[in-house]
């Protein structure tokens, strides 16, 4: 099931940054906020951006996992990519931290991990993307990779990718 996802995630990912590479320069919307959803590799949740400056961003994400919760802060740098003013690539890093239940737990790059106790995450989160802001609407859409190494549980080292949709203002 979980590779039918990965799947599915792929081939959403090249139709969007199809659509977006082909799609007419026009005038972005910037903005300063947005909140919205992110769909990961291990977890979804809620998304919170703030720019501090024109390039600088500070991400929030609290993430629902399989009997647990994660919290995520990133600190992203935005630059314009392929000439398109709506299209930002970003690169930073941050930090997580939570908590899940006992169970097995599938990780992304094959070898199952199985707990039969709560136990805490945190490690340290890499994140490389691509954001997209619809021009005329309050939306923007993302794609990104999120490398992160487990300290708590590992140490190990896992990718994952994500997906947001958010509302800007």
């Amino acid at each position: 099931m979980q590779n039918i996802l990965m799947k599915k995630l792929l081939f959403s990912s090249i139709l969007l940054f199809s659509i977006l590479l082909i799609s007419k320069q026009s005038q972005a919307q910037d903005y300063k906020t947005a909140v919205g959803l992110k769909f990961g590799g291990y977890e979804n949740g809620i998304s919170l951006k703030y720019f501090t400056t024109n390039d600088i961003a500070l991400e929030g994400i609290l993430g629902f996992r399989s009997h647990g919760l994660v919290i995520t802060g990133l600190y992203e740098i935005h630059q314009e990519a392929f000439g398109i003013k709506e299209l930002k690539f970003y690169y930073g890093a941050g930090a997580h931290i939570g908590s899940e239940g006992s169970g097995v737990y599938r990780t992304i790059g094959g070898g199952d991990q199985v707990y039969t106790s709560s136990h805490i995450l945190l490690g340290v989160d890499g994140v490389l993307g691509l954001e997209y802001t619809i021009p005329q609407a309050p939306i923007a859409i993302s794609l990104d990779l999120n490398p992160r190494v487990e300290l708590a549980t590992g140490p190990f080292f896992d990718i994952a990718p994500g997906l947001g949709i958010k509302y800007t203002f």
